[in-house]
């Protein structure tokens, strides 16, 4: 083959891979936390990543490093589709069963809790990428046993509270009203949100105390993190936001309510019909060379 062509034929080959990796879609992750009742991982992600300060948050770092935290919007599992019992295995349920949340299903009384009463609560979910869908909150049944691992089994099955997820969050959360049981002492609260428009799920467990506590406890209160920790820690965040679910939304801002985002397909295919062009006349110009060299 002249020289002409084969340069001609590898810029063609080499700027249509680049034109079609503009065309893969990327995988999907997993979009907020609950801040009220406060979860786990958004618990010590508001003590500082790299300071905690209550002695589980700690040891959570020392294991699993501080990724987990960073990424405290991605407690998922993306191809759930509504089989949650069959994917988690009972004491894996608040790590969704992922080793890098592993941290997360210790059985430990000494998480964070946030205090509660029977009656309406006002549930607070922090999302950075709203998703059609639902989410199902429930609590462990009287007698729990916090010193042992969260089993399927020790929810009560009737939930309290479901609410209806939309694509848009007004200032990037999501708030609803359920009704906490009569409870005493430590309990779990558990939510699962489905989404509807893909078969990822995500997934938290919530700490918190009905009662006063114990005269003798240091257990610290759960504090939900600032809008300017979230801000502060976001370029060391690994989650992704495009992914399999169609119209994905962009992150949510804090006082700021979402909109459509716009599709990367034109764009992609734009840049892709230009790369072609560019090859086509990179091909034609080298015929011309050969020509007039003749």
């Amino acid at each position: 083959m002249p020289s002409y062509r084969r340069t001609a034929a590898v810029a063609a080959s080499t700027l249509s891979a680049a034109a079609l990796v503009g065309l893969t879609p990327t995988a999907a992750g997993a979009h907020g936390a609950v801040f009220n009742p406060v979860s786990r991982v958004a618990a010590c992600y508001a003590e500082g990543p790299e300071t905690p300060k209550s002695q589980v948050c700690k040891d959570l770092v020392a294991d699993s490093g501080t990724q987990p935290l960073y990424d405290w919007n991605e407690v998922n599992i993306a191809n759930a589709a509504g089989q949650h019992q069959a994917l988690i295995p009972d004491g894996k349920l608040c790590s969704a069963n992922r080793e890098k949340y592993r941290a997360l299903d210790w059985a430990r009384t000494d998480w964070p809790s946030t205090p509660v009463a029977a009656g309406s609560f006002d549930f607070k979910v922090r999302v950075t990428a709203p998703h059609s869908g639902t989410m199902t909150v429930y609590i462990t049944k009287a007698g729990f046993d916090p010193t042992q691992p969260l089993k399927w089994s020790d929810l009560d099955p009737t939930p309290v509270a479901v609410y209806d997820t939309t694509r848009t969050a007004t200032d990037g959360y999501y708030g609803f009203t359920g009704t906490l049981p009569a409870r005493t002492g430590r309990h779990i609260v558990y939510k699962v949100w489905q989404r509807n428009d893909s078969p990822e799920a995500f997934y938290s467990c919530s700490d918190v105390t009905f009662g006063a506590p114990a005269a003798a406890s240091r257990v610290e209160t759960a504090e939900a993190p600032t809008e300017a920790e979230i801000a502060a820690g976001s370029t060391l965040s690994t989650v992704s936001h495009a992914g399999h679910g169609g119209d994905e939304q962009p992150p949510a801002l804090s006082a700021e309510t979402t909109g459509a985002a716009s599709s990367p397909l034109p764009l992609a295919l734009t840049g892709a019909g230009a790369l072609a062009v560019f090859a086509a006349g990179s091909l034609l110009l080298g015929r011309r060379r050969n020509s007039s060299a003749s």
